[in-house]
């Protein structure tokens, strides 16, 4: 991925994970980050790969995966805009614990383990910022093990259409959608299975298409 642009002040203070630096501390971060493109399925880490640097997304979606030695895969999270990844072996200096690959052309920011761990010695609410991301993981992935272990095909498409969905003007909208095989990755099912459970919530009226999106309709909480 080659280098974009010299990075601003200004395109930092807008990324939430630096909303806690000064005028000052963005300035040294500036000089120290990377602006990087990545093109659609482009993989941007690599489960095993020595950690070396922390990904900031600033436009774009990526999926974190795991595979066996099979190529079956899991999907584990999708990334958007303002998210981050790669803190983990930053933290505790172990190799990547997955891989990440670009859904679509996306572009990024990356700092080094060194600048990155000097920067969180020194700011408190940046640290904190990180912990919180490191929580909110833990949590998605208690409530993924909770719906694998407790809740059919059509609860976990109807829970991660739910998690997808974006308000727009008073609806549920799930505006980007994944292929069925990348939902299939997600919740431990296969695609046919995946296909013919959407279209029984289609029918049911679960949910509308409309043009590129789904509208979720309320009574999708009863799928759960």
């Amino acid at each position: 991925m080659p280098k974009v642009a010299k990075v601003s002040t200004t395109l930092l203070r807008n990324v939430p994970l630096f909303a806690g630096l000064d005028e000052q501390q963005l300035s040294v971060l500036a000089r120290a980050i990377v602006r990087k493109s990545a093109g659609r399925n482009a993989k941007i880490i690599g489960a095993g790969d020595p950690t070396d640097s922390l990904y900031i997304v600033i436009s774009g979606r990526l999926k974190v995966l795991m595979s066996d030695e099979q190529g079956r895969e899991v999907i584990l999270s999708i990334l958007g805009p303002g998210e981050f990844f790669g803190e983990m072996g930053l933290l505790d200096d172990s190799p990547r614990s997955a891989s990440v690959v670009a859904l679509e052309a996306c572009e990024l920011l990356s700092i080094s383990k060194t600048d990155f761990k000097r920067s969180l010695a020194e700011n408190f609410e940046l640290s904190l910022t990180v912990m919180r991301g490191l929580v909110k993981r833990l949590r998605e992935a208690d409530r993924k093990i909770g719906s694998l272990a407790l809740m059919d095909v059509y609860g976990r498409v109807a829970r991660l259409l739910l998690e997808m969905a974006e308000n727009v003007d008073g609806e549920k909208v799930v505006v980007k959608k994944l292929s069925k095989q990348d939902i299939a990755k997600m919740i431990g099912a296969s695609r046919e299975m995946v296909s013919r459970v959407m279209k029984d919530l289609q029918l049911g009226g679960y949910f509308e298409v409309r043009g590129r999106s789904l509208v979720l309709r309320e009574n999708i909480l009863l799928a759960e």
